[in-house]
């Protein structure tokens, strides 16, 4: 089987730039984008993929599911790193993050590693299609991301790897683990909120209640919210727990809203803009400009050696397919 590894950027970018304090020889920091590119060698060796696609959010990609819920994703606390940038205001601290995933961008932009980003649609939606596209059909899909929304998108060919948690994710993982199958996960989800999206959920209806109280979100079979809320509406217990979700519906349809991901919330023309890179992306690996690039941004001591023969290795894979 055919692996395609597919890359939630922003999620991967942070992780790296808040534990990196790596400072460049133009004496700038860069552990963000370092880290970043140490992640993907590391992803590279361990899981040996056909395809690398790396996901971006673009500008005002949030804006769609603000219409939905205007408190979506506001309020959130600043990063907080592990260490700290001697003599840089944290407007330039701002500035110089911005910086990092743009060199990041373009250095990325001379490997045979698909990049997209769409304006007004989120790298979620992204990372959603590409698990659903028919060209990767027959292909392992492998998610790299530390966001829990991808687990509604698991199925006998996608995964997720949560790298905090160095943990992959199955099908059978996340019914074992929360007693939820992957087709029902989202309306679980929306039942219960998300704190880090701030996104309410009915209280007193966290993941393991649910997973006790509605029991047949365990079958491997895709359950509707009409459906959900009849059971709940209709049943004779006394319990607390249906009675709040009857009360609480409008939240639980709105975050429903928010939170699927099947379908994508892109249009047809981004999906068409997005299967035509995918169909006539060359896998091409410029070193030279690589390099320069390198050199320019104060990268100089940074050992690509590693790096370039897996990144030859895709340039090969997909050359015998074309």
């Amino acid at each position: 089987m055919n692996r395609v590894v597919v890359i939630d950027a922003l999620n991967m970018f942070i992780r790296n730039y808040i534990v990196n304090p790596m400072i460049s020889t133009n004496g700038n920091p860069i552990g963000g984008a370092v880290g970043f590119l140490n992640s993907v060698k590391k992803l590279m060796r361990e899981s040996k993929p056909d395809q690398m696609i790396i996901c971006w959010d673009g500008a005002g990609g949030s804006q769609k599911r603000r219409t939905v819920v205007k408190e979506y994703k506001q309020g959130r606390k600043p990063l907080r790193k592990n260490y700290k940038i001697e003599g840089m205001s944290e407007q330039s601290e701002r500035e110089n993050m911005v910086w990092q995933q743009q060199i990041l961008m373009e250095m990325l932009n001379e490997m045979p590693i698909i990049q997209l980003v769409l304006d007004r649609v989120e790298a979620d939606d992204i990372i959603a299609m590409i698990t659903q596209s028919p060209k990767y059909r027959g292909w392992q899909k492998v998610i790299i991301s530390s966001d829990k929304d991808f687990l509604q998108l698991l199925d006998s060919e996608t995964v997720l790897y949560r790298p905090i948690q160095k943990k992959a994710w199955t099908k059978k993982t996340v019914i074992d683990e929360y007693g939820i199958s992957p087709e029902n996960f989202v309306i679980a989800r929306a039942i219960a909120g998300d704190k880090s999206d701030n996104l309410a959920g009915i209280k007193g209806a966290g993941l393991p209640t649910i997973a006790k109280r509605l029991a047949f979100l365990c079958e491997d079979k895709m359950h509707t919210l009409d459906s959900v809320y009849d059971h709940c509406a209709n049943t004779d217990s006394k319990i607390k727990f249906f009675e709040r979700i009857v009360e609480g519906w409008d939240t639980v349809e709105l975050n429903y809203k928010v939170m699927n991901l099947t379908p994508p919330s892109i249009s047809v023309q981004g999906h068409q803009k997005i299967n035509y890179i995918l169909d006539n992306f060359e896998f091409e690996l410029n070193g030279t400009g690589l390099k320069c690039c390198s050199v320019e941004h104060g990268f100089g001591s940074y050992d690509w050696s590693e790096l370039m023969a897996m990144l030859r290795g895709i340039v090969e894979k997909n050359k015998q397919v074309a």
